[in-house]
């Protein structure tokens, strides 16, 4: 590998192989560093990222990783980079339980928000007990890749190995339901009739898919599939599904018209799993969502709660309070929660990054467009090359694109500086 000093002007990053190791330089302030060259979520090059100062920023789905550390600062995925220093790699360590430490952190859930959690703390030397509660019959998984090879075997997609999660004194309980919640003797009870004492709880219970509120929904193949040839009827909605034997036959749309279907598949949203803490003083707003603050603190001392079930204000749109289900944001809440649990308060600002998969094109999204009016609109949907600014007040508030990376990526991290891109701008 030979890099000559010339090879790299400040703000520049350059992608050099190294014992069959991608390792990617970048020179800031006329300063060199070294760092693992592939994302540790799937393995994207960071090369076609977007750099900012001594960010890099994943042109999938928007990892972030401090170019001097190595560390991950936004997520997905739950490893640092490797750093080089003369082409030796360190790694960041993680501790263990310590005997004798009564001290015990309960998190509820199976979820990333729940790991990255344990790990964050794990991180930053807690040496007390961590029980992981999940009513799954597996080990934390890689759910977003569920909906793109639905016959991978489990082991490929566990977030963390069995021999893992025990160096670091991470126990994992599967099959065990929470059914309710004793605030003030800090005591969990499980519907095997079960208890567990904590002294710190995370709630982490993600949500659950939203039922269709109609004739009808409870027929046989109102179920989970995706096939090419969709037809869209926009401005429209379900009033009825009808059946024959108990199965789908057709469905019903509001202006009337008459679909015939054998399988309905319903994707409307859903709920958060917050029912087992009904009879608890911990604050839930009308969404069924648990409200906490920025260090996802909830309105009772030494119980927080993050990802998928909380209501959290989002610095983006100036801590409103929003419920966002998203795999990247469960992670920042999982360590913003650890951190907590520590007393370090830590806020961790952090941008919707959203992506997904259709007919072997990727789609990439960030921001919060919520009440968008506008949309500039740059390319071509019939060449498969498109970038979508989402406009409201005359100000970018999220973008969309279609083959034309790493210009999302680059727009997350301007939003995540707080700078302000007005339409005209964008145009």
């Amino acid at each position: 590998m030979v890099c000559l000093e010339s090879d790299l002007q400040d703000g520049q990053m350059k992608e050099v192989e190294v014992d069959q190791n991608k390792i990617l330089l970048v020179r800031n302030n006329g300063e060199f560093t070294a760092v693992g060259g592939l994302c540790t979520h799937y393995g994207a090059p960071l090369i076609k990222g977007a750099l900012v100062g001594d960010r890099v920023r994943c042109p999938f789905h928007g990892a972030c990783f401090n170019t001097k550390t190595g560390d991950i600062e936004e997520f997905p995925g739950l490893d640092c980079l490797p750093k080089y220093k003369k082409l030796k790699k360190r790694v960041k360590k993680m501790s263990g339980r310590v005997p004798g430490v009564s001290h015990t952190v309960v998190l509820i859930g199976g979820g990333p928000a729940s790991l990255q959690c344990a790990e964050t703390l794990r991180q930053n030397g807690y040496e007390g007990r961590i029980i992981m509660v999940t009513k799954d019959e597996q080990l934390p998984l890689d759910k977003t890749k569920l909906s793109k090879a639905m016959n991978i075997e489990i082991e490929k997609v566990l977030l963390r190995q069995n021999d893992f999660l025990q160096e670091h004194g991470i126990d994992v309980w599967t099959k065990k339901e929470v059914k309710s919640v004793d605030t003030e003797a800090k005591t969990l009870t499980f519907s095997d009739g079960t208890n567990q004492h904590y002294d710190q709880l995370l709630i982490s219970t993600g949500g659950r898919a939203r039922p269709l509120q109609c004739p009808g929904a409870e027929l046989k193949n109102v179920k989970l599939l995706e096939k090419k040839n969709v037809k869209f009827y926009t401005s429209n909605g379900v009033a009825e599904i009808r059946g024959e034997n108990g199965k789908v036959k057709e469905v019903v749309l509001k202006n009337g018209e008459v679909l015939p279907a054998d399988i309905v598949i319903v994707g409307i949203g859903v709920i958060p799993n917050s029912n087992f803490l009904k009879e608890t003083s911990v604050e839930i707003d009308s969404r069924n969502a648990v409200v906490v603050d920025k260090f996802m603190k909830t309105n009772i001392p030494d119980i927080f709660a993050a990802g998928d079930v909380v209501s959290f204000p989002l610095p983006l749109v100036g801590h409103k309070r929003v419920n966002i289900g998203h795999w990247q944001l469960a992670q920042a809440h999982g360590r913003i929660a650890g951190l907590s649990m520590l007393n370090q308060q830590v806020v961790i600002n952090t941008v919707p990054y959203f992506w997904t998969m259709l007919l072997g094109k990727s789609i990439r999204y960030t921001g919060y467009g919520e009440g968008y009016t506008d949309i500039v609109f740059k390319g071509s949907t019939e060449e498969r090359k498109f970038l979508a600014f989402y406009i409201k007040d005359e100000e970018v508030v999220a973008a969309a694109s279609l083959n034309f990376d790493p210009a999302v990526a680059r727009l997350a991290e301007m939003l995540l500086m707080g700078k302000r891109i007005t339409k005209a701008q964008a145009q």
